[in-house]
């Protein structure tokens, strides 16, 4: 035994089994995230229960499984229930999304099994995915089309219905967001224009008679525009249709609200995983909707993107020549030591300290003085003085510096100096033998470092939180619009969307679905990230192998 423990056999199983514990760890936690979070997807039975509670009244009531769990009887009986003659321990209570928000009070509510009477699964039963009040469950009575009574189980002219609606409404965002917006931002520029020249003395009479005849004929094209789109959202909600509720009234809803209808209750595994996949396409291809607890997630996906994208431009030259100054320049002397030391500090340091700094530094200091030398028309309205994506990469940049440039200076130290005296040799100059040599060399450790760089600012949220990152983005950073890229605008963020769906949503019950799904989408953008890095870090390692040798 004493001989096992001295060969070391011991550590190598300890270490073997502690790695393989925590891959099991993480790999279950990613398929709980991920199954929690996809199955909110799938289409889930319609039930309708016909239940009695403790005073006798009967009703009915229409909507989804959520959830179950088991109460013990003295905990129901201390919350006021009676129970009479009831001997069992515990009893089963089911959680039931009954949708109709604006007809109930709660579109979520518990039923205690003793008060069920019956439990049915109708066929004719349908889901109506509505733009603002969530979902609406019922049977479709009949369906108006063009001024025309259709009877409502034409379910294919229904959907035709729906899908024209769609369209159309499509339509008129994108000519709002399009057309109009540009309008919009072009008489901005122009209001900005003639206050430039306003402080700066050069507003002449020609020079506003020439503002003044670009802006009639702007407001023109506008007024043209306004038109068209009056004429496409009347056009969306020509056509409506009637549902008979569980109440037992017929609510009659503009298909301009309808998004989809559904009848789960007949759909076969085939179409429920086309359904599956469509919806999981709508949540990422779409805009959120009713404070950020349904919709999609689109503008969150490009906004974290977008800005891990350029935090890796910033760092990347940052982090490279910090690392090259260090080792290949600098002397080794107290100072140098001194750097080290801090570089090494810096990546302790709390994210939230950096973004105080951000918001101190970039945003009312650097910010600020652009504002005032390059922005003056604007003000008091700040441009680059408020957060903003640029703001948000830099700060991250700063945060995760650290890592590339210990990263970088590892894979400098790794490079044999008989290399660089051999290319010294050679009449190639320092620099020469920097840029063509010892930094390709060195590439796969910058990618290293740069790899860890974008995992840790893909998923920092509480700097962000300070410097640009907000609730609704009301336009992405990037659109037709001249200079087409808007640095100093906000952005969304996955993480912050976890944050406030999770921890800010009013319906919770409604918010924890997409808290699982948001969540499994960031660590699904955070691994395609980290896979693009792996990936080009392995071209380089094959592509200057040769060096090595």
């Amino acid at each position: 035994m004493g001989k096992w423990f001295k060969s070391g056999t011991p550590w190598i199983w300890m270490t073997a089994g502690t790695v393989s514990m925590s891959l099991v760890a993480v790999l279950g936690l990613l398929l709980l995230i991920g199954w929690r979070g996809l199955v909110y997807f799938w289409p889930h039975p319609i039930y309708e229960w016909k239940v009695q509670d403790q005073s006798g009244a009967q009703q009915s009531i229409i909507g989804e499984l959520y959830d179950e769990e088991m109460v013990p009887v003295e905990r129901l009986r201390a919350a006021g229930l009676p129970l009479a003659g009831e001997d069992r321990e515990s009893l089963t209570r089911y959680l039931v999304k009954t949708g109709n928000r604006e007809f109930v009070d709660l579109d979520f509510r518990w039923i205690l099994e003793t008060d069920i009477l019956s439990r049915t699964q109708p066929a004719d039963l349908a889901m109506l995915e509505r733009t603002t009040n969530g979902n609406f469950y019922g049977t479709v009575v009949s369906l108006k089309v063009d001024g025309q009574e259709v009877d409502g189980s034409d379910r294919e002219a229904l959907e035709q219905a729906i899908a024209r609606a769609v369209g159309l409404n499509a339509k008129a965002d994108s000519l709002q967001k399009g057309k109009i917006g540009a309008i919009n931002y072009q008489l901005e520029k122009m209001r900005l224009k003639e206050r430039k020249a306003e402080l700066e003395g050069n507003l002449t009479p020609e020079f506003k008679s020439e503002l003044e005849a670009e802006r009639t004929q702007l407001q023109a094209d506008y007024l043209v525009l306004e038109k068209e789109l009056f004429a496409l959202r009347a056009d969306a909600g020509r056509d409506s249709v009637s549902v008979r509720d569980m109440r037992g009234e017929v609510v009659t809803t503009p298909l301009s609200k309808v998004l989809d209808v559904t009848w789960p209750n007949e759909m076969g595994l085939f179409t429920k995983v086309g359904y599956w996949f469509h919806q999981i396409g709508k949540f990422v291809s779409g805009d959120p909707r009713e404070a950020n607890t349904e919709g999609g997630v689109f503008p969150a996906i490009f906004g974290t993107v977008f800005m891990v994208i350029l935090m890796a431009i910033i760092v990347t030259p940052l982090g490279v020549v910090a690392a090259v100054y260090l080792h290949e320049y600098a002397g080794k002397n107290v100072m140098t030591k001194f750097i080290r030391i801090a570089v090494i500090n810096l990546a302790g340091v709390p994210s939230i300290v950096y973004g105080v700094f951000g918001l101190g530094f970039f945003v009312y200091t650097l910010g600020g003085s652009i504002d005032r030398l390059f922005y003056p028309e604007a003000l008091p309205s700040p441009t680059f003085g408020s957060p903003g994506v640029i703001w948000s990469a830099l700060t991250l940049a700063i945060l995760t510096l650290p890592v590339v440039i210990v990263s970088t200076e590892e894979g400098l130290a790794r490079i044999p100096s008989a290399i660089r005296h051999g290319s010294l040799a050679l009449g190639a100059t320092q620099a020469e033998t920097l840029w063509r040599i010892v930094l390709p060399m060195a590439s796969p450790a910058i990618m290293t470092g740069l790899i860890l760089a974008i995992a840790r600012a893909a998923g920092e949220v509480a700097p962000l939180m300070l410097v640009g990152v907000v609730k609704l983005a009301p336009t992405l950073p990037v659109d037709g619009n001249f200079p087409y890229l808007h640095v100093e605008r906000k952005f969304m963020h996955l993480g912050f969307h976890i944050y406030d769906v999770g921890f800010q949503s009013p319906n919770v019950e409604a918010a924890r679905p997409l808290v699982y799904a948001t969540s499994f989408l960031l660590v699904t953008v955070i691994v395609g990230l980290n896979l693009t890095a792996i990936g080009i870090r392995n071209h380089l390692r094959e592509k200057f192998k040769a060096l090595d040798h």
